[in-house]
């Protein structure tokens, strides 16, 4: 009995698991790197939520609308929470600004 072809399959199945834990791990990684590296600064609730949200994989662009939707504040805060976070260099501005703006992690 010839077990080639199953072993082949098994070990390409194992090693795609392996690459996606490595990944998984990566991003785990990130994340607790940057808890650690901003442990000392205060931040709010909402501040807190949406950074998690990003480390986690946000999907789009983050605008203060989807900011202030997502943490139900106004735009107002939602600018104030953004500027903070700009300030002290964990945000940054895109590149398009007006009606577009919008903010990613600073890496």
């Amino acid at each position: 009995m010839d077990i080639t072809d199953w072993l082949e399959w098994f070990l390409l199945c194992l090693k795609s698991a392996l690459l996606g834990a490595d990944q998984i791990l990566e991003k785990i990684l990130f994340k607790h790197q940057f808890w650690n590296k901003y442990a000392s600064q205060v931040l709010n609730k909402r501040q807190v939520l949406m950074l998690n949200k990003i480390l986690d994989g946000f999907y789009g662009k983050l605008t203060s609308s989807k900011w202030a939707k997502m943490t139900h504040c106004s735009q107002d805060t939602a600018l104030r929470d953004i500027q903070l976070l700009i300030d002290v260099n964990i945000l940054k501005k895109g590149k398009i600004g007006g009606r577009s703006t919008n903010y990613s992690l600073v890496k």
